[in-house]
Formats: C-alpha cells, sequence, structure tokens
C-alpha cells in the first residue's frame, strides 16, 4: 500500500537528485559532507537512495538535502532541495553528530540535576523521547530522575525490562500497549549507573539497527557524564539514596572505587554490604596493560574507630601502590600506618593480589583474611594455597603465596562477613554455591547477585560487613 508520506518521501528523493546533478559535486564529494552532518549510511548507499533503489528514513534524507543545499548555497541562484519538514521547521541538521555535539555542549558546565534535561535534548536530535532512570545503592531498583516524572515509576532490576537491560550490560527493545521503548545501560566505563528509556518519534523506528547503536553510545557517553558529574555535585546522587547513610559508610563509600572497571585482557568488580551501613570493609584495585593490582580490607564492626582504621589501611597501601612498591612494600606501608596511628587497636585483616595479565600468575598475601577463591569457566571451585600471617599492624611480615588462573577464571577475594553470613537458623551462606549459580552473568553482574543472595540469606543482619572484590581473566587472546 502506497501511503502520502512514501508518495512525499519519493518526490523529495527525485528533487534533491535532480538538485545534486547540478551541483558538480562527486558521489565521494556529496557523502563527505553527509557524513560530516552525521550521515551514517555508505556512499554505496547514498548513490543507490539517489536512483530510487534504497530508502533513507526522514533524518538520512534531510542530511543528504542539506549537504546538497550547503552546496548550492554556493552556487548562487541555483534551486535549492526540498526537505521533508514545511519551511516554518526548524531545518536545522539533525543525527548522530548534532547529538553529540548537543550532549557534549549541553554538559558543560551544567549543574548535575539537570544533566538529564541535555541528554533529553540530545535525544531530539534523533527523534527521540529520552528519559535517565539511576540505579539505586542497593542495586534493587532503577528510579526515574526527578522522581517525580510524570507517568514514570521505579523499575525493579530483577523483574522488569528495564532492570533486564540494566543486568545484562546491553540495550533491550520492548513491547507494550503504549509502544514499543528501547531500555539501553548508562555506562561510565564498564560500570553500569543506570538505564535510559528511549521512545521513537513519529518518524523513528527503533529496530533499526543503526539508531539503536546511537542509542547505545548515547547511553555510554551520558553515563560517563552523570558519573563525573556526581562528583561534583548531589542532585544526582539523591535520587540514588532510599535511606540514611551514617557518617562513616558515608567516608567509607567515598573511598571506593568505581564498582566494575575493565581492560582488554581484565574486568574487576566489587561491592560491599550493608549498603547504607558498612563500617568496617573496603576494596581496591588498579589496572594496566601488564597488571591487576587487587586489595580487600576489613577491620570488623564492632568499634567506633573501625572506619578510620580501615580507611587508614586503604590510603597506605594506594600510597605504596602508587610508588611502585610490591606486595611486601604494600604490607609494611599498611602495617607501619596502622601501628604509627592507632598501636595495639589499629588491627585490619586483608588480602593483597597482583595478578599477571599475560600468562594469569596470581601472587598474594593474607593477613588474617579469607583465602582467595578461584572459580573456573567449568564450574569447578578451588581455595588457593596460602601461608595467613597475622592481621595488618602486627608488623609481622607474611610470604606470599602463587598461583596460577586458567582462561575464563574468577579470581574472589573476600572477607569473612560474607562466608559467614547466616540465616534465622544459623545456616552459613554458600559463597560457592551462589558463585556456581551465577556463572553466566557479567562479572558486575555476579557481584550485585552473589551479594543480594547474602542479604537475603541473613535477612540483610549481617554479623560483620560484606565484602566482595572480583577478577575476570579471559586468557591472552
Amino acid at each position: 500500500m502506497v501511503t502520502l508520506s512514501s508518495l512525499q518521501a519519493e518526490e523529495q528523493r527525485r528533487i534533491v537528485a535532480a538538485c545534486f546533478a547540478r551541483t558538480g559535486l562527486t558521489m565521494e564529494q556529496l557523502w563527505l559532507r553527509y557524513f560530516a552532518l552525521g550521515g551514517d549510511v555508505s556512499e554505496v548507499e547514498l548513490e543507490a537512495f539517489l536512483q530510487g533503489l534504497f530508502p533513507l528514513p526522514r533524518i538520512q534524507r534531510d542530511m543528504v538535502a542539506h549537504a546538497v543545499n550547503e552546496r548550492l548555497d554556493e552556487i548562487s541562484g541555483a534551486r535549492r532541495a526540498p526537505y521533508s519538514r514545511e519551511p516554518s521547521e526548524d531545518t536545522r541538521p539533525r543525527g548522530p553528530l548534532a547529538a553529540l555535539v548537543g550532549l557534549l555542549d549541553g554538559a558543560h558546565r551544567v549543574a548535575p540535576e539537570r544533566l538529564p534535561e541535555v541528554i533529553a535534548a540530545a535525544g531530539r536530535a534523533l527523534d527521540l523521547r529520552i528519559a535517565v532512570y539511576l540505579a539505586d545503592y542497593d542495586q534493587h531498583r532503577l528510579i526515574p530522575f526527578p522522581e517525580q516524572s510524570p507517568g514514570r515509576v521505579p523499575q525493579a532490576i530483577e523483574t522488569s525490562v528495564a532492570g533486564q537491560a540494566y543486568r545484562q550490560a546491553d540495550t533491550v527493545l520492548a513491547e507494550d500497549s503504549a509502544g514499543p521503548r528501547l531500555w539501553a545501560t548508562l555506562l561510565d566505563g564498564d560500570e553500569r549507573v543506570g538505564v535510559l528509556e528511549v521512545e521513537a518519534g513519529p518518524n523513528t523506528d527503533l529496530n533499526d539497527p543503526s539508531l539503536r547503536t546511537q542509542c547505545h553510545w548515547l547511553a555510554s557517553l551520558s553515563g560517563h557524564l552523570i558519573a563525573a558529574a556526581m562528583r561534583y555535585g548531589d542532585g544526582l546522587d539523591m535520587t540514588r539514596r532510599r535511606r540514611r547513610r551514617d557518617p562513616t559508610a558515608e567516608l567509607l563509600w567515598q573511598h571506593l572505587p568505581p564498582l566494575t572497571a575493565a581492560t582488554r585482557d581484565v574486568v574487576v568488580a566489587g561491592g560491599v554490604e550493608p549498603a547504607y551501613d558498612v563500617r568496617g570493609v573496603t576494596f581496591d584495585y588498579a589496572l594496566s596493560a601488564t597488571t591487576a593490582w587487587l586489595a580487600i580490607f576489613d577491620a570488623g564492626r564492632d568499634t567506633e574507630s573501625s572506619g578510620l582504621v580501615v580507611s587508614a589501611a586503604l590510603a597506605a597501601y594506594r600510597s605504596a601502590r602508587r610508588e611502585g612498591q610490591g606486595l611486601h612494600g604494600q604490607e609494611s606501608a599498611v602495617d607501619k600506618a596502622l601501628s604509627t596511628q592507632f598501636g595495639a587497636v589499629g588491627s585490619v585483616r586483608g588480602t593483597l593480589a597482583e595478578v599477571d595479565l599475560a600468562h594469569g600468575d596470581v601472587r598474594h598475601l593474607e593477613a588474617g583474611g579469607e583465602a582467595p577463591l578461584v572459580f573456573g569457566s567449568g564450574h569447578e571451585q578451588s581455595t588457593v594455597d596460602s601461608a595467613p600471617r597475622s592481621p595488618f599492624g602486627a608488623g609481622t611480615p607474611g610470604r606470599v603465596s602463587t598461583t596460577r588462573l586458567q582462561p575464563g577464571d574468577l579470581l574472589v577475594l573476600h572477607t569473612e562477613g560474607l562466608s559467614e553470613a547466616r540465616s534465622a537458623d544459623g545456616a552459613r551462606f554458600s559463597l560457592a554455591g551462589s558463585l556456581d549459580a551465577n556463572a553466566g552473568h557479567v562479572p558486575p553482574e555476579i557481584a550485585r547477585r552473589v551479594l543480594q543472595a547474602a542479604k537475603s540469606h541473613c535477612h540483610n543482619t549481617f554479623a560483620g560487613d560484606a565484602g566482595l572484590l572480583l577478577a575476570h581473566w579471559p586468557g591472552t587472546p
């Protein structure tokens, strides 16, 4: 069935092709001008469009017309090519380039809580309606920003389509009574911040693979900008909080690195529980082209100074690591900092590790902490051999142990509060069983699911803080 819109599109194409013939441009020169405006079809597809052999969406047709008109403006008196919109409408170029420029320009010096408006404006350049949802700190729900958004409600991470996109760190298309919508994960690098809800304009098809790709990069860039904005303002962060966080937990959360990071050769992910009441656990990592450095520290929950003690251990570890010191140097720096500042009460259990990313060799040192686990791609699990020393602060040097990962292995550092989480009847939480049950997921989702399972097992009444740090080694390509 031929519609009025298709007839109008064909008439526009015919006139654009006729105008192009008067520009004196080669097909390659026209394509370069079109591409600079944000066009995303190939030179061959562009030529096929002008010949009536290949249809283009309205936005892409207008980009071609604009590229032709730019040239005609250089040739005084030439008839201009028509746009698909009425002359009174905005005829500025649209599409990926316009969205990118609008997002970057709009985000410059914007107040953090205004950033979702900038993202929505960038979406309009793609003929899309966009809303921002941020993950809460419990990673239970995705909260629309602002929370009073008309018609928008929080989405459960476990059961909603929006949650599916978040869990998979991907884009997911949903069909419902209100029409199709796309959910795209907001990513700061590899860390999940939330999702974008994407609804199509009247002339946009969410099934278009190129449009879905554009939504993916828009979500990734938006995730970077949101994460950066939360470092200098509280407007976005307040949406993520479901309840009050006490000062110690606030201190420890500020000291945590991003919960997920990755290079081509390793993916790390972690988390702590209880999220709003963590008192004495933290972790850290650093990634390079050759090595992944990992550490987890546990000062317990029993004293009011636990947060300060574990923060001092973290700071000493980072300082030594950034000076290029190895495991023994890091160990010595943590011991010295704790004994000097806190004396006999400065005791912290923990594990230091470094992974050779070329060969999978792991060197690790335990100071009263839990021995690392290795979980294989074939679901086999083992506790690595180690020679634990007394907790950090005692000043007794330990022995570095070694193990070797196989391609696809998951190295797991954790605290006693996780493996000792108990149900009401005293049953211990099975860390190995939870890792096995969630082995098919990406590392940040494994970390989230394991911590959620532990929280459910003990009804969020942890006897000790639960800390978890994973490193997935895919093996040398």
